[in-house]
């Protein structure tokens, strides 16, 4: 597996400034596939030093001129698929064909809806006597998770560049190399020097340095809840601006009347894609009790479905975690689930294999809303089902957590689902199964973040304002 060993800045691969190494590991077999270097303090002010002197001009660029490049950027990207779906697979563990489809699918459709965005937004209106400018806000600091490793980065780069933005991406320790084959991409695009830079390193080390940076105007994360607080004190404290998507535990609500065997078949799968390593995964099943035991037996037989194993087979549906950490960090969850007196249906803590950072499909049954489990976010494929008696207590479970990311409600009728999903603390709800839409909004309330994704309302927020009154 191919890895620089240096750092993207200013248009060019330089030499680490620290002698820190990070080594990446295929979380399917637990081996070494490349190490790269453990970025400092003054890497970070490096890269920071050279997104500002690019700012300028970048600025000024024309927004059509910017879309252009973004567009190009995307089509490197559409030309190396093959390339950066391969090495999703070998530093996250998804299996192939959903790397192909989804890790790199999805941030294509991304980017190019902002190739053709960032060319047609109105960047300056009319507003009575004055007119009011949409100006970039400046340098910005991209702090990236690993469990989608391509499509966090394309959904903060695109937007900040569409802008008129300059960044500097620290992309997470598990998953490095993806970012680096992003950086190759902007190059080959021919985005202009210092205009994206590409610092790898840890969280504490170079995370915490790009998010304290005075040259850094926003800071842009992704990730727990627990780190995005500190982030945002960190900027807050410097009067910067901060966009944070942060943990949820959505609620997938099956009303009565709903195609009960659809709903929950596409519940489980949300559970399961990317081994339940996804920010907004329908990990609560909601369930009237007259229809539970059904939904119960229903769930159980879905997720044996799901079979485990090499991420290159094409018979592999479940991947494993993305480290012995997270694999650590499930099982724990999971052994609590047992010991608070939720039923286990399907899977369980104990390995599926000797060798990998693999987790069992799990389905808990007789999951009250006060257990940990429906409490806490997870991060693995482990489904909790809970019961309701009327759609007052349904509302009040799928309200009852400290997150609101995404949401699902499935119904008879989309009038009914509606009005439910009306009612729901969250920042994206599906709607009887509703695909994703790169042009809509994405993030949560509460304490799933600050800040909006994607479209439109993602561009907005790499923008400040200025009036001019006449």
């Amino acid at each position: 597996m191919k890895a620089h060993d240096g750092m993207y800045i200013g248009g060019e691969w330089r030499a680490a400034l620290g002698q820190d190494r990070i080594e990446v590991l295929n979380p399917a077999d637990e081996r070494p596939i490349a190490s790269v270097p453990a970025g400092t303090a003054e890497d970070v002010d490096a890269a920071v030093r050279a997104a500002r002197a690019a700012f300028p001009a970048w600025a000024a660029t024309a927004p059509a001129e910017r879309a252009a490049l973004i567009g190009a950027l995307r089509d490197v990207l559409v030309a190396r698929k093959a390339e950066i779906a391969g090495t999703i697979t070998a530093e996250l563990g998804s299996p192939l064909g959903f790397s192909e489809m989804v890790h790199v699918g999805a941030p294509i459709a991304v980017a190019s809806s902002y190739a053709e965005l960032g060319a047609s937004y109105a960047f300056e209106e009319r507003i009575g006597n004055s007119t009011v400018l949409l100006e970039p806000v400046g340098v910005v600091g991209a702090i990236t998770p690993w469990n989608y490793p391509l499509h966090q980065i394309v959904a903060k780069v695109a937007p900040a560049l569409a802008a008129g933005c300059t960044l500097v991406l620290k992309p997470a320790e598990d998953t490095p190399l993806t970012a680096q084959l992003f950086a190759e991409a902007v190059h080959e695009a021919g985005i202009p020097a210092g205009v994206f830079n590409l610092v790898t390193g840890t969280g504490p080390v170079a995370g915490q340095a790009l998010a304290a940076h005075e040259g850094v105007d926003l800071v842009s994360f992704t990730g727990s809840t627990a780190v995005g607080k500190q982030i945002g004190a960190t900027a807050g404290a410097a009067v910067k601006r901060v966009a944070l998507e942060l943990g949820g535990k959505s609620a997938n609500v099956i009303l009565p009347g709903a195609d009960l065997a659809k709903a929950v078949a596409a519940g489980v799968g949300h559970v399961m894609n990317n081994a339940g390593q996804s920010c907004n995964a329908l990990t609560r099943m909601l369930v009237h009790r007259d229809e539970y035991e059904e939904a119960v037996s229903l769930a159980a037989a879905a997720a044996a479905k799901y079979a485990s194993g090499d991420p290159l087979d094409p018979g592999t549906r479940l991947g494993p975690v993305v480290s012995a950490k997270q694999r650590d960090r499930v099982r724990g969850f999971i052994t609590q689930g047992v010991e608070e007196g939720a039923r286990l249906v399907a899977g369980g803590p104990e390995a599926p294999h000797e060798q990998g950072y693999f987790i069992a499909p799990t389905v808990f049954a007789d999951v009250t809303p006060q257990m940990t489990i429906a409490q806490e976010e997870i991060f693995g494929p482990v489904l909790s089902i809970l019961p309701y008696a009327d759609q007052d207590e349904a509302l009040a479970i799928a309200n009852g957590t400290d997150y609101g990311l995404g949401g699902a409600v499935w119904a008879a009728d989309e009038e009914t689902a509606v009005a439910f999903a009306r009612l729901m603390d969250t920042g994206q709800v599906d709607i009887n199964g509703g695909r994703f839409n790169p042009l809509a909004p994405f993030g949560g309330y509460k304490k799933s973040g600050v800040g909006r994704e994607l479209g439109p309302h993602g561009l907005a927020e790499y923008l400040q304002t200025k009036s001019l009154q006449f």
